[in-house]
């Protein structure tokens, strides 16, 4: 039997050491404040950073169509790009010329008749719940603090609309940067892509490649598959509502609402869509015709569900419905609507790349739900039971 020898404490002292020259106190310094430049150019530059980013979502959306334009016709991507931009901006100018006197017609009937529906309101309170609200108007002391309070109003306002006009230019000026630069990014996205993957290592290529490849699936294919249901639904809408009596003037924005909401915001979006053109109908109409636009809406999802979302959007935004509305809800507390309108492309790129590049195991257990007083199945347990189910396993079961 040998004795065993101890290390020498100072050797070992020595293997611990770390020196700590005058260079490395100068690389820690440097780092320490090229991280803060950087967080502090960050912050600065947020605002133009989250523009960049929404652009970016934009010209994925825009990719599939450019691509089909380019590969169909042998368009250059600049000129493919500049018709969908003429495209939009048509079809944005002829919804705001049908919108402006919709919306106006539809304030004025509102105006008309809002104190007939308070009124029904009230009268239907007070019936159904032994209510006593008045349906009086209001007294010359109210009528009065009413006036002063517009008074009031009217001569504060001309702050409130100089502040909405910068607003107003404002937002132009960033709309027109996003246009910009999504514009750049549509038009040169294949120098962009060869730029970026020539930093990285062929194996990482591969995956970011792959990455942005998705991401134009993702994002375009949601994006042109709701708009293109938003199309059907809100048709389906105008046409049921016009069917039903609601003038045609006051149907159009309606149906354009429902549409939108419908097809864009996941789960809850079909039911907020609908109450707004239900309710304008129950207050024009009466109470049969909103039930007929109702049961629309109810039939028109299901038809949707079973068959035209599996058609339209095949291949595309395979993401479970739970984690749909969880990435919506998520994105729009982080980046407000906008943050929920890009959450579920981004939730479906992610949910792709972690299918595809994720650990992947054999599943060896799996519970018997058929007969629950058995023990769980194993994967010895579904193997021997194929094999008997089969006749090849002389009839042994688990």
């Amino acid at each position: 039997m040998t004795d065993s020898v101890e290390p020498d404490p100072r050797r070992r002292r020595d293997r611990l050491t770390i020196e700590i020259t005058s260079r490395t106190i100068w690389q820690v310094i440097g780092a320490i404040l090229v991280t803060l430049i950087v967080i502090w150019a960050m912050r600065e530059a947020h605002h133009l950073l989250g523009m960049l980013v929404i652009s970016f979502f934009f010209s994925l959306a825009l990719q599939p169509g450019v691509m089909r334009l380019v590969h169909r016709f042998g368009w250059k991507r600049g000129a493919a790009v500049g018709v969908i931009y003429l495209g939009l901006i048509v079809g944005l100018v002829v919804m705001v010329l049908f919108l402006i006197p919709a919306m106006v017609k539809l304030a004025d009937v509102i105006g008309g008749n809002a104190s007939v529906w308070v009124a029904n309101l009230t009268q239907w309170a007070n019936d159904t719940f032994g209510t006593s609200f008045s349906k009086g108007g209001l007294s010359s002391n109210q009528a009065a603090q009413a006036q002063d309070a517009i008074k009031n109003w009217a001569e504060g306002s001309i702050g409130n609309v100089i502040g909405l006009a910068t607003a107003g230019i404002g937002f132009l000026f960033d709309l027109a940067t996003i246009a910009m630069f999504t514009f750049y990014f549509t038009a040169d996205a294949p120098r962009l892509q060869r730029s970026i993957l020539g930093l990285l290592s062929p194996e990482a290529q591969e995956k970011v490649g792959w990455t942005w490849d998705q991401a134009i699936v993702q994002t375009g294919g949601y994006f042109y598959s709701r708009s293109i249901l938003m199309v059907i639904n809100g048709s389906g809408f105008f046409f049921t509502m016009v069917v039903v009596g609601v003038d045609p003037l006051l149907a159009f924005p309606m149906a354009v609402f429902a549409g939108f909401v419908s097809e864009f915001i996941p789960a809850i979006g079909t039911y907020i869509g609908a109450i707004v053109p239900i309710a304008i109908t129950l207050a024009l109409e009466g109470v049969v015709p909103a039930l007929v636009v109702l049961g629309y809406a109810l039939v028109y999802q299901q038809i949707e569900n079973y068959y035209l979302s599996p058609k339209i959007s095949s291949n595309t935004m395979a993401i479970n419905g739970a984690v749909a509305f969880g990435a919506a809800l998520f994105g729009g507390a982080v980046a407000g609507p906008m943050g929920a309108f890009m959450a579920l492309p981004v939730a479906a790129l992610v949910t792709s790349f972690v299918s595809n590049y994720g650990r992947h195991n054999e599943v060896v257990y799996e519970f018997d739900y058929n007969n629950h007083s058995e023990a769980p199945l194993t994967a010895e347990d579904r193997e021997r039971l194929e094999e008997a189910q089969s006749g090849e396993g002389g009839g042994v079961t688990p």
